[in-house]
């Protein structure tokens, strides 16, 4: 049965609770958030800090946070439960709700599948009478939450609106992942055993079944260029990657690729140096069109992959100045959670002091150079004279 806005809430089956009391069942009268997360999911972070607010600032009006991490990437239940515990020390050292281990599958079977719900993290809001109100990422909590605690929002139009929109997109999402199963699992089981041949294999099967799917098309080429370290293949899959990410006038696709060029986790020494700047420029050149620096879109998306590009090629004021540009535009026009703030600014601030120690560096590089330079030492010695 679907579940979806109006269906009774499912249970919720764990028997290894993280942090707080184990939860009996929902109460008349109290608004539940239950999300799904995990440690190796990027936004995860970002949520988790939204979530301890928004459990401060509505606990008196009856809300209370469950937290459930049922997708775990781990050998054993053991190494999941030590990874859990590092990562909330870390990243929510302040966390003020519960939060459940499910290592069964269970949760998933109740919650997710029934929902559509392909992707973490994922935000169940119950009402008071233990209905769904909501459904969605939680970065929509901030508008939707307040509705739901005042009442006003399972009857309006807007809520009716937002579910029948998601369970159209998440079905075809649902579906699409269906067929991309068999693929993933044959292509991380080949990962996991560092059988790159095999890899590539269920990949390029990935790639003739959906040839637009970008998940594909970045795994072949990080397969290729950082795994295999194949040049003479894995220049021609780039090349097209950044054809069709430019033809597309896609921002997700030309970030994308410009990640496989210039992304800090990535050793690019074998890449042929003309060519990655060369695919650098065109990338960068046209991602800042899409969102020029005079314009009011938010660029702490996309201008720090810009900034890598112009740093690396040599560029330290231009990318020092796409990094400022990104940090004012947190405290821009568009409204951005202060949670998913805290999660970016460190980064951003730390890059943007490198990048300012890089350029002091190549400075003072420039005028030993100079200092030392026999045309230098040529002059300096007839003065003397």
């Amino acid at each position: 049965m679907a579940l979806q806005m109006e269906s009774q809430a499912p249970p919720i089956k764990v028997e290894t609770w993280l942090r707080g009391e184990p939860f009996a069942s929902f109460q008349p009268g109290k608004v539940y958030v239950v999300e799904f997360w995990a440690t190796w999911c990027g936004p995860c972070a970002a949520a988790a800090l939204q979530l301890v607010q928004l459990q401060e600032k509505y606990k008196d009006a009856g809300l209370e946070v469950v937290g459930v991490a049922a997708d775990e990437d781990a050998s054993s239940p053991v190494e999941a439960l030590a990874k859990l515990g590092a990562w909330l020390a870390e990243k929510c050292p302040d966390l003020n709700y519960r939060i459940a281990f499910d290592p069964t599958g269970e949760m998933n079977k109740l919650w997710r599948e029934p929902s559509f719900s392909v992707g973490i993290p994922t935000s169940f809001v119950v009402d008071r009478d233990g209905h769904i109100a909501f459904i969605g990422h939680p970065r929509q909590l901030d508008e939707v939450l307040p509705k739901v605690l005042n009442g006003s929002w399972r009857a309006s139009d807007e809520a009716k609106a937002a579910d029948t929109a998601r369970i159209a997109r998440s079905g075809a999402i649902a579906r699409e992942q269906g067929l991309k199963k068999p693929i993933n699992d044959k292509f991380w089981a080949a990962i996991k055993a560092e059988d790159w041949t095999m890899a590539l294999s269920a990949i390029e099967e990935g790639i003739a079944l959906m040839p637009d799917n970008i998940s594909f098309r970045l795994a072949h080429v990080h397969l290729l260029l950082h795994r295999m370290n194949d040049m003479q293949k894995g220049m021609p899959v780039m090349r097209q990657l950044v054809r069709d990410a430019i033809d597309r006038n896609s921002e997700n696709w030309m970030l994308a690729a410009l990640g496989q060029l210039f992304g800090p986790a990535h050793d690019h020494s074998h890449f042929p140096s003309g060519e990655r700047f060369a695919m650098g420029k065109k990338l960068s050149e046209h991602i800042l069109a899409l969102n020029p620096p005079q314009a009011d879109g938010p660029k702490f998306r996309s201008y720090p992959a810009v900034a890598r590009y112009y740093y690396d090629s040599g560029n330290k004021d231009r990318a020092i100045e796409l990094l400022r540009l990104a940090l004012k535009s947190l405290e821009g026009p568009e409204l951005i959670p202060d949670a998913q703030k805290q999660h970016l600014l460190p980064d951003l601030l730390q890059t943007l002091a490198s990048y300012k120690a890089g350029r002091a560096v190549a400075a003072l590089s420039s005028r030993v150079r100079k200092t030392f330079s026999p045309r230098h030492q040529s002059a300096s010695g007839r003065k003397n004279t």
